[in-house]
């Protein structure tokens, strides 16, 4: 009798590197949109005008922006796994800092400086996707870190307006920093790429490289700028980077001027603003969640790659477009119901088109996956330095915020049509 031996299961340690990732997006994520929450607060006590509180806010992505070339070729020289430790633990010291400046200029110095210290995380999370997950997962893989972007947010929003509100908020740099240096030693401690670690065996190795992964990381590749030059000249990641501008400058008003708008525009008090600003960041949440969803099950389907990629993100930027609905609605308790669910819809849109990441993962050279999302992240981050300067302009000077939500619904037409006409290939790039 011939007896067969049962077929190994893949383990499943690709699913703890996720929530590794999952968790530092969040605190990456907590980390911004603090000033956010501060800045009424803030802005009172240090006497900042509204021009000077959007170059604080934009402060962050100058330097952040800048940082992404040398931040790409920094985790191509030393990996996944030492470039997120040291990113989290010096970008939560710096966060830390945030609660103890006294000027508008220390608080810009310390932004520039967490800017720096969180430009390799993003290019570091795609590095991940394509080491780990087969493309058939890649996608859902995509959402579910991204989801932390927005899911603490959500849940922690009223937590923080009322720590504000009573412990001031400073405090709010002190805690959550003093979490993140901790948690840099705890990634260092568990991250391994896949070749590299003890606990996963060659039948997941092998399930993620038949369908498109990386498991063992290229030879490091000495920068070069035609490499740069090389790929801006590849019209799929040209596209997808002017695309991701327009749908990050959603997400950078979000996360800077939207307290703000709920205190000063619609009047609400620090409780109401904080129990509102929780609901769109929820319908970010599900957007991400129904993105990364949607285009999984269309690449398992058959659809061809560029189809199910591209159709959320535009459906994405198509619904991102309706915040300029929120110009039009009146004050009082029905409009500001009104301007909630307006800013939720958006947001969903704006968290859906999310999925720019996994594309941008789909189609970067196996030696150059951290240039090439150092440089994508870099075009996507100029957004944070033009958006809270274009709305802190417009509301020092209007005293309003109808030319700021103007130009982010104009922003998210801009990025549907990017991803609709310029991107058009979704294939891994070769470069020689």
């Amino acid at each position: 009798m011939t007896m067969l031996a049962p077929s190994i299961r893949p383990t499943r340690k690709r699913h703890i590197m996720l929530a590794l990732v999952a968790f530092a997006t969040a605190l990456n994520y907590l980390d911004r949109t603090l000033m956010g929450v501060a800045a009424p607060s803030m802005s009172r006590e240090l006497g900042l005008s509204p021009a000077e509180m959007g170059l604080v806010f934009s402060a962050f992505s100058w330097s952040y922006a800048l940082a992404q070339l040398p931040g790409g070729v920094f985790l191509d020289r030393f990996g996944t796994r030492l470039t997120y430790a040291l990113s989290l633990v010096v970008w939560s010291a710096c966060t830390v800092s945030q609660g103890l400046v006294r000027s508008l200029w220390a608080l810009i110095a310390v932004r520039l400086g967490l800017g720096v210290a969180e430009a390799p995380c993003f290019p570091a999370n795609s590095r991940v996707l394509v080491a780990w997950f087969p493309r058939g997962e890649r996608a859902r893989a995509n959402s579910i870190y991204s989801v932390g972007m927005y899911f603490g947010i959500a849940f922690l929003s009223p937590l923080l307006f009322w720590m504000a509100g009573h412990w001031g908020w400073r405090s709010l740099f002190w805690i959550v920093g003093s979490v993140g240096i901790a948690y840099g030693f705890i990634w260092h401690r568990m991250y391994r790429d896949p070749a590299d670690h003890p606990g996963v065996n060659d039948a997941e190795l092998a399930l993620i490289r038949e369908d498109g992964g990386i498991t063992q990381a290229a030879a490091p590749r000495p920068f070069r700028w035609d490499d740069v030059g090389w790929l801006l000249s590849q019209r799929s990641i040209l596209g997808a980077a002017i695309g991701q501008f327009a749908t990050n400058s959603t997400l950078v008003f979000f996360l800077t001027w939207f307290p703000s708008y709920l205190t000063t525009e619609r009047h609400m008090d620090w409780l109401k603003s904080g129990v509102f600003a929780m609901v769109p960041f929820m319908a970010a949440s599900l957007g991400v969640l129904s993105g990364g969803q949607l285009s999984d099950r269309l690449v398992r389907g058959g659809v061809s790659l560029a189809v199910a990629r591209k159709v959320p993100i535009i459906a994405g930027l198509m619904m991102s477009m309706l915040i300029v609905l929120a110009i039009w609605l009146p004050r009082g308790a029905t409009g500001d119901m009104a301007v909630i669910a307006v800013m939720s819809v958006a947001f969903f849109g704006q968290g859906m088109s999310n999925l720019g990441w996994t594309l941008i993962s789909e189609i970067a050279p196996g030696s150059l996956v951290g240039l090439t999302g150092g440089l994508f992240n870099l075009c996507t981050n100029l957004a944070g330095i033009v958006t809270p300067i274009v709305i802190g302009l417009t509301v020092g000077r209007t005293g309003s915020f109808v030319s700021g939500l103007a130009y982010i619904g104009a922003m998210a037409a801009l990025g549907a049509l990017s991803y609709a006409f310029v991107v058009n290939k979704v294939e891994r790039l070769v470069r020689d």
